[in-house]
């Protein structure tokens, strides 16, 4: 039987966290009836202000694990959430979104499309997905640039790399995960750029995705920090790594914090 870890990064989500719950749980639960799989929801919270935990401890059941911290990022809940399972023998372990963009249906499509891959990640670009509402103009061509630069910066094959749904077997998490980095949107590039290293087979596949109300993206400063975590991981490992090294022996004043 499929053991699978399902990691859920929370900041502030008590408006939306308790469907997400209430979806992903019933339906893995259902799952587990009948013998598909075992699971468990891992819900991190990181530097949570609002009532997320006291939402998420309604579901108390023991198919779902808290972890909390004061620290904040998407990056650093993830990275927590994957050494929790890695510690407690999970065989896949991926991550999804608070917000239940990604429905669960999805999510169970990554695992039952998994094979001899080392990971699977969602494509909302693939023609066969199903996205609604309609990106606008100013999403798509932001998304689309964004990801353009990607491919050119690492090579990579991968058309979506930032929808919030991915899916490894534990043996290429407990690789690299010592080595993510704990950026909040430069996360999942970071993720992809070392599973590329190791030679690991990542498959993409079409999605079901739900631009959800609440989202958290500022569409004037979160591209700009997006694109300077790629630029300083593509820099990191290059001959122009000094730049970064030298970056650090600057005067605080002088220092850009988002882009180093």
């Amino acid at each position: 039987m499929k053991r699978v870890a399902i990691v859920i990064p929370a900041y502030n989500e008590e408006r939306r966290i308790g469907k997400t719950l209430e979806r992903y749980f019933n339906y893995f639960e259902k799952l587990k009836e009948d013998g598909e799989l075992d699971f468990r929801i891992v819900i991190v919270l990181n530097a949570c202000k609002d009532n997320t935990r006291g939402i998420v401890e309604r579901f108390s059941s023991g198919r779902i694990e808290i972890l909390e911290f004061d620290r904040g990022g998407k990056g650093f809940a993830i990275v927590e959430g994957f050494k929790w399972a890695i510690a407690n023998h999970w065989d896949l372990i991926g991550f999804v979104d608070a917000d239940c963009s990604t429905p669960p249906n999805s999510f169970y499509g990554l695992i039952r499309h998994m094979g001899d891959s080392d990971g699977i990640i969602a494509d909302r670009w693939n023609n066969r997905s199903l996205v609604t509402p309609k990106q606008n103009l100013l999403r798509l061509i932001l998304s689309r640039g964004y990801n353009f630069i990607i491919r050119g910066l690492f090579l990579f094959s991968y058309r979506d790399t930032q929808c919030g749904a991915k899916l490894f077997r534990k043996e290429l998490i407990e690789q690299i995960v010592g080595r993510l980095g704990n950026s909040e949107w430069g996360f999942d590039v970071d993720l992809l750029f070392y599973a590329h290293r190791e030679g690991s087979k990542i498959r993409s596949i079409p999605t079901e995705w739900h631009d959800e109300v609440g989202s958290k993206v500022n569409l004037k400063k979160t591209p700009i920090t997006m694109f300077l975590a790629a630029i300083r991981l593509r820099l990191y490992h290059s001959p122009l790594r000094v730049m970064i090294r030298g970056y650090g022996l600057l005067p605080e004043g002088w220092k850009f914090h988002r882009m180093f």
